[in-house]
């Protein structure tokens, strides 16, 4: 297998108005140990640089580069061991998305992992015969899971662009899921706080609680021997022995014993998408990111070209006037995401019009007034389907950004969607099946999980891909690696990692500063503006004043990053101290 490499050789702690949903006060239970500690020092390596969602993924991942794998080897490494040791956040049995740049050929290309809707999936399927969602259908059990598509993806990256072979590849992973890691305090609030999702099921009952029927503390060892041997069957086979293996008979029997819907057929029949990325400039800036059926890279690109058009430093990075522009911007964002995203194979995106200059230039001029909001709803960009086509070119999830020596880059985000998926582990495969269905519009302008509303565009159909806001990115400089970055966090995948780029690029912070500073997040629907706890109460008092409704507590993103000097060919990465996460170089 041929080696890519080459081509670029250097390297007020309270609520101020209090307008809460229900749905949010469980989400922000299950986020222990969020608050921003004081930001560190970056990470910094000559050879490579990564930062990843838990240290033993980070340490898979430099051992790899250190023996001379790729920036793609590494990847790889560090997502199958994070399968094991954040398995809430991610794992075989959910999808996932790559951005990566070839060194050998400049090329920046994507792979979607992410999964579909089953053959007998139908738009009904979680309304009552009134037309009424049934509450909890779609985010507990066995129809809440689509298709895996995870492992499909790592499979495509592994033949096409790995050096290494595979089972060195998944050597951490098995090691960590057949001996057991030691359970972190993190770890101990989230397994507590999922106890009665445990409860629900006997395959996870067995795995996730002890003989007492507690949960798994700080300090404590978790075996996973179910996954270890699953992890070595596709060591030795591949993806293959998912969709069509024993792996694969034992999903098949396991959903069809308990009124699941996904088939041997289904899973034989799943296939990767290779998708050109979207592409955006920012002030000199080359901006790849992913298309659809993901909203990320599409928004990213629209909020950054409608920021583009206003001096940021000279409103001030920590000033009321700031976060209110940033704050219009992610409205007028997610209310064109509301209307127009959804899986490009069942409906015409409009994803010229959401990212062209022009029509970024009409939605800046809905914000004209410090003292008054504008967004009112979704804008116009069919009209702008044609414009600006020139050098378009050729909610829990985990993030991992990688460069390595020789220019490769990768930002992969991998989902199951929330914590523990569906809560189902299938059969005796140790995999925890995704509940990403939740994120199709179950019916027109009715919440998820996360609060996102939906049209058409995101109905669910059979072998449909729902729509995501995993936003994995990729930034260059003159065609050079610049930075990789990406984020975990439902709709706060978006603006986590928008935020980061902009303390970067706008106000020349070091990328662990950028990754730790306090944020802010807006989604349109439900109307809140999201502080984070560092967020002075002056800056809080002067938001309320201007019409904000607030919600101050912390934001729910966790953004890992890293960059290379264009000057001196160092590397440095910033992990997000709110997920306990990890970065490391290559001296």
């Amino acid at each position: 297998m041929r080696r890519v490499s080459g081509g670029v050789g250097r390297p007020a702690r309270h609520i101020l108005r209090d307008a809460m949903i229900p749905f949010l006060a469980f989400f922000f239970l299950l986020l222990p140990g969020v608050l921003r500690a004081a930001s560190a020092d970056p990470a910094w390596g000559r050879n490579g640089i990564v930062a990843t969602a838990h240290p033993l993924a980070t340490e898979a991942a430099l051992r790899v580069l250190q023996e001379g794998g790729n920036a793609m080897d590494a990847a790889l490494a560090a997502v199958y061991t994070l399968d094991v040791v954040t398995g809430y956040s991610l794992g075989l049995g959910g999808g996932e998305f790559w951005v990566i740049r070839r060194a050998d050929t400049g090329e920046v290309l994507t792979v979607d992992g992410r999964e579909t809707a089953p053959a007998a999936a139908t738009r009904e399927m979680y309304l009552d015969s009134a037309g009424a969602v049934i509450p909890g259908l779609s985010s507990a059990g066995v129809l809440a899971g689509g298709v895996p598509g995870s492992v499909a993806a790592r499979e495509y990256i592994f033949e096409h662009f790995a050096t290494l072979r595979r089972p060195r590849l998944l050597r951490d992973a098995i090691r960590a899921a057949g001996e057991g890691f030691m359970v972190t305090p993190r770890d101990e609030e989230v397994y507590a706080v999922s106890q009665p999702l445990f409860e629900r099921f006997e395959t996870t009952r067995k795995v996730m609680l002890k003989p007492d029927g507690t949960t798994y503390r700080a300090g404590d060892i978790l075996v996973q021997a179910d996954l270890a041997r699953t992890l070595k069957r596709i060591a030795q086979d591949g993806a293959r022995e998912f969709y069509e293996g024993e792996t694969a008979r034992e999903i098949a029997r396991y959903m069809a014993e308990h009124g699941g819907l996904i088939t041997l057929e289904d899973l034989a029949g799943y296939r990767v998408e290779i998708r050109e990325p979207v592409h955006g400039t920012y002030r000199g800036y080359d901006i790849f990111s992913m298309p659809p059926p993901s909203s990320g890279g599409v928004h990213l690109v629209q909020m950054l070209n409608i920021l583009e058009g206003w001096d940021l430093p000279q409103f001030g990075r920590y000033s009321a006037r700031y976060y209110h522009h940033l704050a219009e911007v992610m409205e007028a964002a997610f209310a064109d995401r509301a209307e127009y995203l959804g899986d490009p194979a069942f409906y015409d995106v409009p994803v010229r019009g959401l990212t062209s200059k022009e029509y970024a230039a009409e939605l800046r001029d809905r914000i004209p007034d410090l003292w008054a909001r504008k967004v009112k709803g979704p804008g116009e960009p069919r009209a702008y389907e044609e414009a600006d086509t020139s050098g378009f070119g050729r909610g829990h999830t985990s993030h991992l950004s990688i460069i390595d020596r020789w220019g490769n880059m990768v930002a992969l985000t991998s989902s199951i969607n929330t914590w523990f998926g569906s809560g189902v582990i299938l059969g005796n495969t140790g995999i925890f099946l995704n509940n990403t269905m939740d994120d199709f519009s179950l019916r027109p302008g009715y919440p998820n999980f996360y609060g996102l509303v939906g049209s058409e565009a995101n109905a669910i159909a059979p072998g449909k891909r729902p729509l995501s806001s995993m936003t994995p990115t990729l930034i260059l400089l003159d065609g050079k690696p610049f930075m990789a970055v990406g984020a975990a966090g439902g709709p706060r995948i978006i603006t986590g990692t928008l935020q980061v780029i902009l303390n970067v690029i706008d106000f020349g912070a070091d990328i662990q500063n950028a990754v730790s500073d306090p944020r802010i997040h807006h989604q349109w629907k439900p109307d809140y503006l999201l502080l984070d706890l560092d967020i002075s109460p002056d800056c809080a008092s002067t938001l309320h004043a201007m019409g904000h409704t607030l919600l101050y507590r912390p934001t729910g993103s966790a953004v890992q990053g890293v960059m290379r000097d264009p000057e001196t060919g160092m590397m440095f990465g910033g992990a997000d101290p709110r997920a306990g996460g990890s970065a490391a170089g290559v001296p």
